[in-house]
C-alpha cells in the first residue's frame, strides 16, 4: 500500500527575540508570571516587512535539502496559517514563487493551531489516492500581526516562526513495521466558535481583528480532545501508548502539555516540548518541535511519534507517524 513517508524537516524562527522582561516594559506583567502560568520564556517575532510566506519559504528550503529533493520535485504544496499575507491569493502560491515550485497544487488550509495535523492529513490523502507524489506541508505564522499588545492575557502566548516536512509517497508492506503516516483524526467542534477567536475578518469587520480567548474554557478542552485524538490514532493502527516513542503536542502551554502527558501516562522525557524558547506559534509549533526533535538526535529513524494539536473553532487533530 501507499505511504506517506516523511523525508525532511525544517524550520525558520525569526532573528527578534523578545523575552518575558521586555514584554513587562509594555504590558502589566512579569517574567514570573508568564512562567508559572505558560512555561513561556520568550518569543520571536517577524521583521518589519517580514511576511509569513518568507518564513514558510525558510522552513521549506531546509526541509528539502534535508530530503535532498529540488523545489521542481514537489508537486503539492499546502500552507497551514491562520495569518495569510493576503485575503488571496493563497500563501501556498506565494511559496511556489519564491522557491520555484510549480505548475502544482497549492492552497492554504486554516484551521488555526491543529492546521499543521489537518494539513498532514490533507495530504496523506492526496498523495495515497496518486494526486501527487511529493508534497510540502509547511505551518507558517505572524500572530504578532493579530495581538492586542495591551491584553496580558494573550499577547504573552504567541509568537512568530514557521516549520516544514516533506511527505512523499512509497510503497510499504502494509505491516506494522510500515514508515510514514500511520493514522490520522480530525474532528471540530463549532459550538466553541467564541473563546478561541479574531475579532475580524473581510467579511465581518473589514479589518484584521485581533486574536481573543477564553483561556479557562480552552485549557480544559485541549487538555480532553489532545489526549482523545492521540488515543484514537494510536488506537486506529493497533498501538497502544506504550509503542510510542515520542509525543509532539501543540506548543501551547506547558501546564497543558503535561496535563496531556500526564493522561496519557507518558513519562515525561517522552514528551518533546519547545514552547519555553518560541511560545504559541499556532500552525507552526508542531513542525518546529518536531524538528528540534530531529536536529538534536531525539527523533529516529524507525520511532512511533504522535503529533496532535487543537485550536479555534474549537478544531483538533492528531497524525501518528512512524518516522
Amino acid at each position: 500500500m501507499l505511504r506517506s513517508v516523511v523525508r525532511g524537516v525544517g524550520a525558520y524562527l525569526p532573528a527578534q527575540v523578545v523575552t518575558n522582561e521586555e514584554l513587562s516594559r509594555r504590558v502589566d506583567t512579569s517574567d514570573e508570571w508568564i512562567r508559572e502560568r505558560t512555561g513561556i520564556e520568550r518569543r520571536h517575532l517577524a521583521a518589519e516587512g517580514e511576511l509569513t510566506s518568507d518564513l514558510a519559504a525558510n522552513a521549506a528550503r531546509v526541509a528539502l535539502q534535508r530530503a535532498g529533493l529540488r523545489p521542481q520535485d514537489v508537486e503539492l504544496v499546502i500552507v497551514a496559517t491562520a495569518t495569510p499575507d493576503h485575503t488571496f491569493p493563497a500563501t501556498a502560491t506565494a511559496v511556489q514563487r519564491k522557491l520555484g515550485i510549480g505548475p502544482g497544487i497549492a492552497f492554504d488550509l486554516q484551521a488555526v493551531c491543529a492546521g499543521f495535523a489537518y494539513g498532514l492529513a490533507t495530504a496523506d490523502n492526496f498523495l495515497r489516492a496518486g494526486q501527487a507524489r511529493t508534497a510540502l506541508v509547511i505551518g507558517a505564522e505572524t500572530f504578532s500581526r493579530i495581538l492586542d499588545w495591551e491584553d496580558r492575557g494573550t499577547c504573552v502566548l504567541f509568537g512568530d516562526g514557521a516549520g516544514a516536512v516533506v511527505l512523499q509517497a512509497e510503497e510499504q508492506a502494509g505491516a506494522r513495521g510500515d514508515r510514514g503516516l500511520l493514522a490520522t483524526h480530525l474532528s471540530a467542534d463549532g459550538r466553541h466558535y467564541d473563546d478561541l477567536y479574531v475579532d475580524g475578518g473581510p467579511s465581518s469587520t473589514r479589518t484584521t481583528g485581533h486574536l481573543r480567548m477564553n483561556g479557562r474554557e480552552v485549557f480544559r478542552y485541549a487538555v480532553a480532545e489532545l489526549a482523545g485524538a492521540a488515543l484514537t490514532v494510536l488506537d486506529k493502527a493497533g498501538y497502544g501508548t506504550g509503542d510510542l516513542d515520542w509525543l509532539v503536542p501543540h506548543q501551547a502551554n506547558k501546564r497543558i502539555i503535561d496535563a496531556v502527558g500526564k493522561r496519557l501516562q507518558l513519562p515525561a522525557d517522552k514528551v518533546i516540548v519547545t514552547v519555553d524558547r518560541h511560545a504559541n506559534t499556532s500552525a507552526a509549533s508542531i513542525p518546529l518541535a518536531l524538528n528540534e526533535g530531529v536536529e538534536d538526535g531525539r527523533i529516529r529513524e524507525g520511532d512511533l511519534v504522535v503529533a496532535n494539536a487543537m485550536g479555534g473553532g474549537f478544531a483538533w487533530g492528531a497524525a501518528l507517524i512512524r518516522w
